[in-house]
């Protein structure tokens, strides 16, 4: 067919050259769907293969430690092996149905990963055999160089890579598909479980900030890790003391609930060179946070913090910081007294 007759079918048809892209454009992500679930069926394989199932027979390790290092693992491969075999057949609907009844185990295995890690360098620090048998599987050819940790994350990996897939399917067909109401619910499932494994990520990730700051800080008597805290934000602020004195500069550490003052221990100090005196906690319930000045493209700028017995006067030579602290504290003070 020529080009202008090409165009005159296009012209008269628009509706059935929208479909036919459609359709390619379906079949193609439809395809990489399918060969991207064969890649992860063998690398999965290969930890259940090489390890799980070895490791069973040999006893080299306690069963709850090997629950705890794999978690719903076998399960989650599984599914994935019923998957793939709906995807071969073209039993895309019944695929999805299966899909979107597991899709939990991946929930589950995240909130498992935290205690996974910690059980696998534990047995790495102290079971000699199980350190030895990890480095044996590892060197196989089959490995091409990966470690275990490498592997262990691959299921929340494959789990981005659903949502991104199964959207793809389903811009791509028509809302008359009788796969279209399929899909639209599988994307829906994947979005749910994808939020619950950032939520749990974000939590891990709040609380490792947490303790870092907790083993920053001289002595335990200012206490960071508390139930529903999160860290926010930290740096250096010059204090702009009442009286004609020098302005002193200060770490600062924001959470979503208090803004703790801190200053440097004495760098030649033996145990705390490296750590923190708390100066001062503020509750952010009772601050009232404004810019004195900072307002236009200044050098720095100058915040005030006011509290029931006490007004803070935080300054910085730096424009764009004094704004990213003003925001912070903003947010956050307006989020607790929402």
């Amino acid at each position: 067919m020529g080009d202008s007759a090409r165009v005159v079918t296009a012209a008269v048809n628009p509706v059935g050259e929208q479909r036919a892209r459609w359709g390619r454009k379906r079949s193609r992500a439809a395809k990489e769907l399918l060969q991207s679930e064969h890649r992860y069926l063998e690398q999965l394989d290969l930890v259940l293969t090489f390890f799980v199932t070895i490791l069973k027979a040999k006893g080299t390790l306690k069963p709850a430690v090997l629950e705890t290092i794999f978690g719903p693992l076998e399960s989650i491969y599984s599914a994935s092996q019923v998957f793939s075999l709906h995807l071969e057949r073209g039993n895309l609907e019944l695929g999805l149905e299966n899909l979107c009844q597991k899709l939990e185990l991946y929930g589950h295995y995240s909130e498992n990963l935290e205690q996974a890690d910690k059980a696998l360098k534990e047995q790495l620090r102290k079971n000699k055999s199980f350190r030895h048998f990890k480095k044996l599987q590892e060197s196989r050819p089959q490995f091409q160089g990966r470690k275990l940790e490498d592997l262990l994350p691959l299921p929340l990996q494959r789990l981005h890579q659903y949502k991104h897939f199964l959207r793809d399917l389903l811009e791509n067909t028509s809302p008359d598909n009788t796969e279209h109401q399929k899909l639209a619910k599988a994307v829906k499932c994947v979005s749910e479980v994808s939020r619950w494994v950032q939520d749990v990520t974000r939590k891990r990730e709040n609380s490792l900030q947490l303790l870092r700051v907790q083993k920053l800080l001289k002595g335990q008597k200012t206490k960071v890790l508390a139930p529903g805290r999160w860290y926010i934000r930290e740096g250096w602020l010059l204090v702009v003391p009442s009286k004609g004195e020098e302005l002193k500069p200060r770490m600062f550490f924001l959470f979503s609930d208090i803004l703790i003052a801190t200053r440097p221990c004495h760098p030649l100090h033996l145990l705390n060179s490296n750590k923190f005196t708390c100066q001062a906690v503020y509750p952010l319930q009772e601050c009232t946070v404004e810019k004195v000045f900072g307002h236009t493209q200044s050098q720095g700028g100058l915040l005030s913090l006011s509290f029931p017995h006490k007004t803070l006067l935080l300054m910085s030579t730096d424009q764009q910081d004094i704004n990213d602290w003003y925001q912070s504290l903003k947010a956050a003070v307006r989020q607790l007294k929402a």
